[in-house]
């Protein structure tokens, strides 16, 4: 009998086997999904540079990460970018840290009139300082990638060929471009870059300040018809990580976000230079928007009016602790580094 019962039990146990083995295998686990918030519209090239950043995640992780990108504010505005990355309502956002002077105080010191000549080198000596620094500011974030514009520059209804042409001028313009345009005797009004073509519109600004992508990317080429080159601020952007998220990535996945780190900065800025160049080409071929070049001597006399912006700042940054003029002469010397 115990023989028999032990026969039994042996061929429930090797069915039920059997039947294991045959069973449906356990499911794999599914890509590592993280959202991207960006706040300008889809065509822009800060929205240009995320989607890149994402086709560049997918391939080199072969899949296993997918980035599903919000461009236009359609899940968190401008201001709202950096807190609400580190609130986790989205894993990436992208942001102008122009937006917020005093909070990224050191960052922003790459928007004085320094002579950063391009986005390329604006972008490499911003990836510099944000390395050499590391602000607190960034402090609950992963940095992913940091760049610039290119340099801003007057886009008007009017001509402006002389200071005496720009005096009482309502301009759009943000961050530290307040400061240049009121040295220069315009009049700075802050407003969303979407907000602009209304206004021009409707006439409660005459122009913006700011780099010239946006003639094509924005059609400022229609109402402005006047470029007037003063090659002057940048405006700094980062990409940055919620730190919960950053921190459940695996270790191969990590080592793929910072390798693309560097490269992305650069990639962004070469592509930002590009595509100033081609918007103004469009701007003349298609729109015949006149370039004013400022003669030397007229130039000196803009540049004389900015020179005592930078000091202040440096006052400004040392009472509140930073190493003011330091700074200021780190960026001079990577913007000599990286013009060679």
């Amino acid at each position: 009998m115990k023989s028999k019962m032990a026969w039994m039990l042996f061929l429930v146990l090797f069915f039920g086997l059997l039947a294991a083995a045959a069973g449906p295998a356990p499911a794999q686990a599914g890509p590592i999904t993280l959202s991207y918030a960006n706040f300008p519209p889809a065509p822009t090239f800060p929205c240009v540079q995320m989607e890149r950043w994402k086709n560049e995640v997918e391939t080199r992780t072969d899949g296993k990460v997918r980035v599903n990108t919000f461009p236009g504010g359609t899940l968190l505005g401008a201001k709202d970018m950096m807190d609400g990355v580190i609130q986790g309502q989205a894993d990436i956002g992208c942001l102008c840290m122009a937006y917020q002077p005093g909070r990224f105080m050191i960052t922003n010191a790459t928007s004085l009139p320094l002579g950063i000549p391009n986005a390329r080198v604006g972008s490499l000596v911003l990836w510099d300082l944000y390395r050499k620094y590391r602000p607190e500011a960034f402090a609950q974030v992963k940095v992913l990638a940091m760049f610039t514009t290119a340099p801003s520059n007057i886009m008007s209804k009017t001509p402006v060929r002389s200071l005496a042409d720009i005096q009482g001028m309502d301009l759009r313009a943000s961050g530290g471009a307040a400061q240049i345009l009121a040295a220069w005797g315009a009049n700075q009004v802050g407003m969303p870059m979407s907000a602009t073509p209304e206004a021009l519109q409707k006439g409660v600004v005459k122009g913006l300040f700011s780099s010239l992508e946006v003639m094509k990317d924005f059609k400022y080429a229609e109402p402005c018809k006047y470029v007037t080159l003063t090659d002057t601020v940048i405006y700094p952007f980062s990409v940055v990580m919620n730190m919960a998220s950053w921190n459940r990535l695996p270790e191969d996945v990590k080592a793929v976000f910072d390798a693309l780190a560097p490269e992305q900065s650069v990639w962004t800025g070469v592509y930002m230079d590009d595509h100033v160049a081609v918007a103004n080409q469009w701007s003349k071929e298609t729109q015949g928007v006149e370039f004013i070049t400022l003669s030397a001597e007229e130039k000196a006399r803009w540049n004389e009016r900015l020179a005592p912006i930078t000091e202040q700042w440096i006052k400004d940054a040392e009472a509140n602790g930073y190493p003011g003029r330091q700074i200021v002469e780190d960026i001079e010397v990577l913007i000599e580094k990286h013009k060679k």
